[in-house]
């Protein structure tokens, strides 16, 4: 399901798309903001949302066999409620 697929849903609830595109945008930048500010986000009945710190490591690059140096970083990850887990099942 793509974005406009999610505010075309919302939109049938709410009054305009144009509403419904303001929602959806809001409800993903504050997911983000609160992200990049180290803060986890839980939604009830879904899932949390929080970043991960992957360490600094060597690896292969696959095309010359070269061994290099991949840097630490942090990334995104979500992790699935169990009511959303068992929906799925």
């Amino acid at each position: 399901m793509s974005k406009s697929r999610i505010i075309d849903a919302v939109a049938r609830v709410t009054s305009t798309k144009k509403t419904a595109t303001e929602a959806v945008n809001t409800v993903f930048d504050e997911i983000k903001k609160s992200l990049k500010k180290g803060q986890a986000v839980f939604i009830a009945d879904f899932g949390t949302f929080k970043v991960a710190k992957r360490k600094a490591r060597t690896g292969k690059n696959p095309r010359t066999g070269e061994t290099i140096k991949i840097a630490a970083k942090k990334v995104p990850v979500f992790k699935a409620g169990k009511s959303f887990k068992e929906m799925v099942k």
